[in-house]
């Protein structure tokens, strides 16, 4: 028999607590936290600000009582590893959209030098605009949605806080970045304004969250090892 059986039997669903999950790709965060209510048998699972399917890492879930901790935790800063690729654009601003190629010809490959140069315009309160395809909501209706339509899609620049901005490996096309943010930052819009910026273009095409607020990736768990035991009291 594995380990204390009875330990993970129904509990009419009070775990109060909170739980960091090293969240696979291809799973939404709703995907997350509907496997794991079912797995621990707890009714109320929140989760405290949404990673891309594309993207792995931290994700914390809010387990019962802790539910309310949800916008708390959400606020707090967030740290990533993100990978970039140069000499194309995407619909989406990320691997999932429609890729257009910039002709080689058209621009020049951007050294080390001038990357991280640029890169200090991305530092501090930045004004952003949020990728075409994300959940803000036009006029009541969500970004994405009218982008999937066709329709035009005007998203107004927000003021986030990019603390820091450090370059963690180059090899054109590819550049991965270790970011250092406050709430609301779109890594997307990251990866779509340098490459602009640089006059090469550029899309997001790896992402993963290393850190929210104090809880890191090697305090996660993956899916399948998660239970009662790993979940934090508060």
């Amino acid at each position: 028999m594995s380990h204390n059986m009875s330990h993970n039997m129904s509990h009419n669903g009070n775990i109060d607590g909170l739980l960091v999950i090293n969240k696979p790709q291809n799973w939404t965060s709703f995907d997350v936290v509907a496997k794991i209510r079912n797995k621990l048998n707890v009714k109320k699972v929140g989760h405290t600000g949404t990673l891309d399917p594309m993207a792995t890492g931290v994700l914390v879930l809010c387990l019962g009582k802790a539910t309310k901790l949800a916008q708390k935790i959400t606020d707090t800063d967030k740290e990533y590893i993100a990978e970039v690729t140069f000499g194309a654009t995407s619909t989406t601003d990320d691997a999932e959209g429609e890729i257009s190629e910039i002709l080689n010809d058209k621009f020049q490959i951007p050294n080390f030098k001038l990357i991280e140069d640029t890169l200090k315009k991305f530092t501090g309160k930045i004004m952003q605009i949020p990728p075409n395809f994300s959940a803000k909501k036009i006029k009541g209706q969500r970004a994405y949605k009218l982008a999937r339509e066709g329709k035009e899609v005007k998203l107004e620049p927000r003021e986030v806080t990019i603390d820091e901005i450090e370059i963690f490996d180059y090899k054109w096309p590819k550049l991965s970045l270790r970011i250092a943010c406050g709430k609301g930052t779109y890594i997307r819009s990251i990866a779509r304004d340098l490459g602009q910026e640089l006059g090469v273009g550029g899309y997001l095409t790896a992402l993963q969250r290393t850190k929210v607020g104090q809880y890191q990736l090697d305090q996660a768990v993956t899916i399948e090892e998660a239970d009662e035991g790993h979940v934090i009291s508060i």
